[in-house]
């Protein structure tokens, strides 16, 4: 059994963060395991609280599963401030874990900040040398770089930096931009297009924690990084398209949508 561990916080309504991640590795034929980092109080309409979890808790989840476990692959999420991601760094340098897929969780779809500014300089400085793949929104790409991002010329700028900045391979992410919803990924210096048609439907909650999951997923399977991207893209793609309203706001996508005919099963 190929085993993904993610670290990240919670989702109370279970569209995004570990519980996001835990279902994709599921629906990817991979065994999930978790360390929470905070406990957010959200649903569809946004999020309402966060509460960090301690430095020493967060460190011993980490040491207990790779105690124990062997781990494929480790997918990082929500780590909101310079502490937790210092603690984080040196457990997995400590553990020699392989296979980590970044996603710099910054900002919640409701506006809620979910990185604090001064852990910015800490999640460069530790995290994305650890990253196999680091995979940034357009928001978080400008953050990272400090730069203004509104075409495709300046992802691929964006991607080069970050790579420079210590991440192995970047995916700059373009749902944010108009038109087609690509994304670039920029690996052993040259670029690939990952591009689909948009979906008409306004539920997204959790697609960027779904699609660094399933990054992670299949580069603990084995496959090389453009593979990995690849799949990662075409799942996400389907779970965005069989997504489904859910509470009042902005509804998940289907994490399972393989195995069901329909979302009323």
């Amino acid at each position: 059994m190929i085993k993904v561990l993610t670290i990240a916080g919670s989702d109370s309504c279970g569209g995004a963060g570990i519980q996001a991640d835990l279902k994709t590795f599921s629906a990817l034929g991979t065994y999930g395991m978790s360390v929470i980092t905070a406990v957010t109080a959200q649903n569809t309409r946004g999020v309402f609280n966060v509460r960090e979890l301690d430095q020493e808790i967060i460190r011993d989840q980490i040491s207990a599963i790779f105690e124990d476990i062997q781990v494929d692959a480790v997918k990082i999420g929500m780590v909101s401030s310079a502490a937790i991601i210092e603690t984080i760094g040196e457990s997995l340098l400590k553990n020699k874990a392989q296979n980590i897929v970044v996603d710099p969780v910054m900002v919640s779809k409701s506006g809620c900040a979910l990185l604090q500014p001064e852990a910015r300089e800490a999640l460069i400085r530790v995290l994305l040398p650890l990253a196999e793949v680091v995979t940034p929104n357009l928001f978080e790409a400008e953050v990272i770089t400090e730069t203004k991002i509104a075409t495709l010329d300046e992802m691929e700028k964006a991607a080069v930096a970050i790579n420079k900045l210590g991440a192995k391979n970047v995916v700059v992410k373009g749902g944010h931009l108009k038109g087609d919803a690509i994304d670039v990924l920029y690996s052993e210096k040259a670029f690939r297009h990952f591009g689909s048609g948009r979906v008409a439907t306004p539920h997204t909650h959790g697609t960027g924690c779904t699609f660094s999951s399933a990054i992670a997923a299949s580069l603990a399977k084995g496959c090389p990084v453009e593979e990995a991207v690849a799949r990662a893209k075409e799942y996400i793609g389907g779970a965005i398209a069989h997504s489904f309203p859910l509470g009042r706001g902005v509804g998940p996508t289907h994490h399972f949508y393989q195995y069901y005919r329909d979302t009323n099963r």
